[in-house]
């Protein structure tokens, strides 16, 4: 077994640069008490940050601070790359950290051969600390449960699960009446979550709304977007474009959605058409122009004769969740205003337009 050479070998058990976090000390922090099985199942390598009871021995990079298991290692290496069945290794769960009570040296492995994620039976332990972060974990990992998806929904508010719950009810009698068949609970949250939820969420990703709501996640948004279109149904005084993408109707926008592939999702954006007038003090009106028209979001400029200087037709792009006014209002104060020499702006919406080729 030569194909590590010398460097790899002082890599794999060089100093020690870091420790690895102790599975005793965050389950007393966590007060993690509660067990359920997981099964067995693939866990990214970057999530296995602890082990049980060995944490002195390794170092936070899972390398051995003694060199004498060296073999052993490198055997487990070679039967990794050659495809050979190793059996999956044991580890503790609490919330998204992963802990080894056995299979440290098919970890350190799978580490030096690149590999993303390793098989693992899990038992997972649920933290009972009274804290935010415990509260909304509990909350998200027995939504999950119920509903039997493998993936969970990220919230950032308590008691809000209440409200996908009641979207899957809704689904179930939806999919009961139109299958003519008995669809279980965890049944429809299936459907659900690949034919309402995965779409509006790509499409929600695919805006960058997210970048607008600092501290909150897609699903955040997911869940206010949905509880407004589905559940409340309110107007909206901005934003109309979004009752166009995302009918009122949530089985609606389920037939919609299904008219697309993943990759073919409409993006949340529109397109806004504005006019805007301006007023340039003279010595400074060819430069004004000049920065103007560099802009990419100005499409055309004409100079005019009387009270208004400069017209402009300008295009933007703004998220079904904003409004005209508020895009127009960044673009023309942040700038065309402090251009210097503008003296004042004027801004004109089109309501029906007839354009010629």
């Amino acid at each position: 077994m030569s194909f590590l050479n010398s460097d790899s070998i002082k890599r794999l058990f060089g100093a020690d640069r870091s420790e690895l976090q102790s599975f005793h000390d965050v389950r007393s922090r966590e007060q993690a008490t509660d067990s359920i099985e997981r099964g067995t199942s693939m866990v990214p390598i970057s999530k296995i940050v602890g082990t049980v009871g060995r944490y002195n021995d390794f170092d936070g990079q899972f390398r051995p601070k003694r060199q004498g298991d060296s073999p052993r290692l490198l055997g487990i290496m070679q039967a990794m790359r050659e495809g050979k069945s190793l059996p999956p290794i044991s580890l503790y769960q609490i919330k998204d950290d992963f802990f080894v009570l056995d299979g440290h040296h098919r970890v350190l492995a799978a580490r030096e051969l690149g590999m993303e994620a390793i098989n693992a039976c899990i038992l997972e332990l649920l933290p009972s600390a009274d804290t935010l972060e415990n509260k909304l974990y509990r909350e998200k990992v027995d939504f999950r449960d119920r509903a039997g998806l493998s993936a969970t929904i990220e919230l950032t508010e308590l008691d809000q699960f209440v409200h996908l719950e009641q979207q899957i009810r809704i689904h179930q009698a939806f999919l009961n009446k139109e299958q003519q068949e008995h669809y279980s609970y965890s049944r429809a949250a299936r459907d659900w979550y690949q034919t309402i939820y995965r779409p509006l969420v790509t499409l929600i990703r695919n805006s960058g709304l997210v970048k607008k709501c600092p501290g909150r996640t897609d699903d955040d948004l997911y869940l206010y977007i949905s509880v407004h279109q589905w559940e409340e149904g309110r107007a909206r005084n901005y934003g109309i474009g979004i009752d166009k993408l995302i009918p009122r109707d949530m089985e609606a926008f389920r037939a919609k959605m299904a008219e697309y592939t993943k990759q073919q999702y409409p993006e949340m954006k529109q397109t806004i058409t504005v006019f805007v007038l301006i007023n340039v003090e003279g010595k400074h009106e060819q430069r004004v122009m000049d920065k103007l028209f560099a802009l990419e979001e100005v499409k055309e400029m004409h100079s005019v004769h009387g009270s208004i200087d400069l017209i402009l037709k300008v295009q933007l792009q703004r998220d079904l969740l904003s409004s005209d006014a508020e895009i127009i209002s960044q673009f023309t104060h942040g700038m065309i205003r402090p251009l210097r020499g503008v003296q004042s702006t004027q801004t004109l919406i089109p309501g029906l337009s007839r354009v010629k080729d």
